[in-house]
């Protein structure tokens, strides 16, 4: 998810709406959502928060107790020590706001944004953040440590990258919404994320037919060869060419099953 310096407080939001049959458990989203009161709350809702990291020389990485030392990475600790008794004085209030969060009531974004107006005077907020100080540390040794997570966080975030960048380029008129209405740029937004979904949709349909007709003709088509087809071509697309909207159905489905075997949805041939 991209996310400006508190648009990190709607990531979590999102996701307890979210009613699909995919349920994710891992969170990746831009440098901004490194947000502490974020990785607290994440971590207590279950979700594993793995945001891009930027900027290392301005994060801090906080020891278990001041007296810890380490042998080879001591030089990436500061000062900076977890103060474990306010989170554990303040745990029950941690976990009773968490389940009021996932059970609908209280919204994330409204908890976050309450108790960042008084984040001096605020235990729970203060509670809440040295708990992230705990599980960012915990995800910036990590990412230090393994190559392969390292890996994955630049592969989702380059494919969410991609998908922006597609939907930038879809949006006419430019980037910039010429209007300061909060929902008229709401709809510009999800009706531009819904063109681009589609064309998309469309584009993924076109290669798998592709893909099916090659096989069938008795080619061989390798799937590693198709992971790396990607469904944002644009030379294929009239961007600014004549939009008609079509709400019959179609009489046939689109076929959406990739079949590599030859002949198999085409029949034998002679």
């Amino acid at each position: 998810m991209p996310c400006g310096a508190w648009e990190a407080v709607y990531i979590v939001d999102g996701l307890l709406r979210n009613e699909s049959d995919v349920q994710p458990d891992t969170i990746h989203a831009d440098t901004q959502g490194q947000s502490l009161p974020v990785f607290g709350l994440a971590a207590l809702l279950g979700f594993e928060l793995l945001p891009r990291i930027r900027n290392w020389h301005d994060l801090n990485f906080y020891r278990p107790t001041a007296a810890t030392r380490y042998g080879h990475i001591d030089s990436l600790f500061g000062d900076n020590a977890i103060d474990w008794g306010l989170i554990e004085k303040h745990w029950t209030d941690l976990l009773r706001t968490s389940i009021s969060i996932r059970e609908g009531r209280v919204s994330s974004v409204t908890l976050l944004r309450r108790l960042g107006n008084y984040s001096h005077k605020n235990r729970l907020y203060r509670a809440l953040r040295e708990l992230g100080r705990v599980i960012r540390t915990v995800t910036l040794l990590r990412y230090l440590s393994e190559p392969g997570l390292r890996e994955q966080i630049t592969a989702v975030t380059n494919k969410a990258e991609a998908f922006h960048g597609y939907s930038e380029w879809l949006m006419i008129g430019g980037k910039l919404i010429g209007h300061n209405d909060p929902d008229h740029q709401e709809r510009v937004v999800k009706f531009n994320e819904l063109l681009a979904n589609c064309a998309i949709y469309s584009t993924a349909l076109d290669i798998t037919d592709v893909a099916n007709g090659l096989a069938a003709e008795g080619y061989p088509v390798d799937t590693d060869d198709l992971a790396t087809i990607t469904p944002y071509i644009q030379h294929t697309i009239r961007r600014m060419g004549d939009l008609v909207l079509n709400l019959s159905p179609p009489q046939q489905a689109p076929v959406t099953r990739l079949d590599l075997e030859p002949r198999v949805l085409f029949g034998s041939r002679a």
